[in-house]
């Protein structure tokens, strides 16, 4: 697959990958490279990484414990702590090894360390490889509020090697599609028709809709880096998903949820608010609710978690003046952003869901 070029870096794919990153690396002369893993990228994907480098720089392994439940300051912390007991430099390099947690953390940890060294994306997640390794958002949680801290600041390169996939249970690989959906549903119709009959399609053909998902949020991020207009779209079906998904994180009588099966929640839940809002068509949000829970099954969300999760929407990072704002659709790829929503809609969207 031909590399993606962005006015600041590039995303290379598979074999592609370490022809890039070697040549890189000879020609940037870092002084010390770091490789960010957790537990399981560790154990599953490290030394096929590792097999691939060609280099005599100075490599040095930094693991971190797995789970959202870690993306936060005081792993930074640790990861800062242990790049500096390294003797890490303005010229070293943080290679980020991982899902969307290392990815996201690596990057705004590269991003503070020393007022920003380089760093390089290598996501090993489906969810990693489509949405949180491009287009340079970086951060973590705070408590259980959802990527309130963070910069957005790009590395060097991204490399997509899909071989990783296969070291992926189910739910981390149904978690991924969540957000291949939503690009579908933002930007193409006939993206979103791709996912209708998913049980027909090879690993080939996986490979095929990886890349053209990581063209859509490229095009799209490279219209508007900073989130100000076009790149809200990027958000569908995030606002309720984001509360919904921390509200289970921070509930230990719920169970757990990964981040794409809160999205596809959301997804549904914004579709039917753009029934009521967009002129969206009803037939089409049944279609699209089938597609989804086809996908991800139904979670019972019980009525007494509804004003819960509708409260933590003031934390959403996309309110602006006091206004929570929804990103709804006209049809399927005619989004409309900054969407006022009333709570009376948003408990319909639930019994709607749950029904």
């Amino acid at each position: 697959m031909k590399s993606i070029s962005t006015p600041s870096y590039s995303i290379h794919f598979n074999s592609t990958c370490y022809t890039e990153l070697n040549s890189h690396l000879e020609s940037e002369n870092y002084s010390k490279i770091f490789v960010l893993v957790d537990q399981n990228t560790h154990e599953h994907c490290l030394s096929h990484f590792l097999s691939h480098l060609e280099t005599k720089i100075s490599i040095e392994i930094i693991e971190i414990e797995a789970g959202e439940i870690n993306k936060n300051i005081e792993t930074c912390s640790g990861v800062w702590q242990v790049l500096s007991e390294l003797e890490a430099d303005r010229k070293s390099i943080l290679i980020n090894l991982g899902g969307g947690v290392i990815t996201d953390l690596g990057g705004f940890v590269a991003s503070t360390f020393k007022r920003g060294i380089a760093y390089i994306h290598v996501p090993t997640t489906l969810l990693a490889m489509v949405d949180a390794s491009v287009g340079g958002k970086t951060g973590v949680d705070l408590g259980h509020l959802k990527n309130q801290i963070g910069v957005i600041n790009t590395g060097e390169m991204v490399l997509i090697d899909t071989r990783f996939l296969k070291t992926l249970p189910q739910n981390q690989m149904r978690s991924g599609l969540a957000e291949m959906l939503k690009h579908g549903l933002i930007y193409s119709k006939s993206y979103w028709n791709n996912f209708v009959a998913l049980d027909n399609l090879g690993m080939d053909d996986l490979d095929q809709l990886i890349y053209e998902s990581v063209e859509i949020k490229n095009s799209i991020v490279a219209k508007d880096p900073f989130e100000n207009n076009l790149r809200k779209t990027l958000n569908y079906g995030h606002t309720l998903g984001h509360a919904i998904e921390s509200y289970y994180l921070s509930n230990p009588n719920k169970p757990e949820l990964l981040h794409g099966e809160a999205i596809a929640i959301g997804m549904i839940l914004a579709t039917y608010i753009s029934t009521k809002l967009s002129g969206f068509s009803f037939n089409e949000c049944e279609n699209i609710k089938a597609t989804i829970l086809d996908i991800f099954g139904q979670v019972k969300i019980q009525n007494e978690d509804l004003n819960p999760i509708i409260e933590l929407l003031k934390f959403d990072k996309k309110n602006e003046h006091g206004n929570i704002n929804f990103v709804l659709l006209e049809a399927i790829g005619k989004p409309r952003i900054n969407c006022l929503v009333e709570n009376k809609i948003l408990l319909d969207a639930f019994k709607y869901y749950n029904s």
